[in-house]
């Protein structure tokens, strides 16, 4: 990959993994507290265990992500699809954490780190290779937070994005 490719690589993921955080920030923004605890059925996530789960892939993944597994033994997936988090103030808490070790992970990202093996559970994968595979399971969630929030506001959802036309309109 020529530099100014892996340059401008590195550049869009960070911006994708920022632009997905602002998404969900306004989406959870738009909810009252309860909200982000609600799911629809037992099969369902809310809110709150997405955040949860997602906080705990990014400290997993991204913590020491070019010298040591992605899969720390200190991840306890299956707690986090369990209620924890109590308050907006926890999962705000939670959510914060999660992104900030991946923000500053994404910056310590250089060219030469592009075609590298890192590790996920055991298994190699370049690093475009994590970076594609974290986006790709990333923006599953964000979409997820999202649904739920537009799923909950009904009418009063405030859109994130061009706001569907009314009929008539141009």
């Amino acid at each position: 990959m020529s530099n100014d490719v892996s340059s401008e690589y590195i550049r869009v993921f960070k911006w994708r993994f920022k632009d997905m955080k602002y998404t969900a920030d306004k989406a959870m923004e738009q909810l009252d507290e309860e909200m982000l605890f609600w799911s629809p059925n037992e099969q369902s996530n809310s809110i709150a265990i997405i955040v949860k789960h997602m906080s705990g892939n990014m400290v997993s993944r991204w913590t020491d992500f070019l010298y040591t597994d992605g899969e720390k033994p200190s991840r306890d997936r299956d707690a986090e699809f369990e209620p924890a988090i109590t308050s907006r103030k926890e999962l705000i808490e939670v959510w914060e954490k999660g992104w900030n070790v991946l923000l500053y992970s994404l910056h310590a990202i250089k060219k030469e780190h592009l075609l590298r093996d890192i590790f996920i559970r055991k298994e190699p994968h370049t690093l475009i290779e994590a970076l594609e595979r974290q986006l790709y399971h990333y923006s599953y969630h964000i979409g997820q937070i999202v649904y739920i929030a537009k799923l909950q506001k009904g009418d009063a959802w405030k859109s994130l994005t061009i706001p569907k036309r009314v009929k008539g309109e141009f």
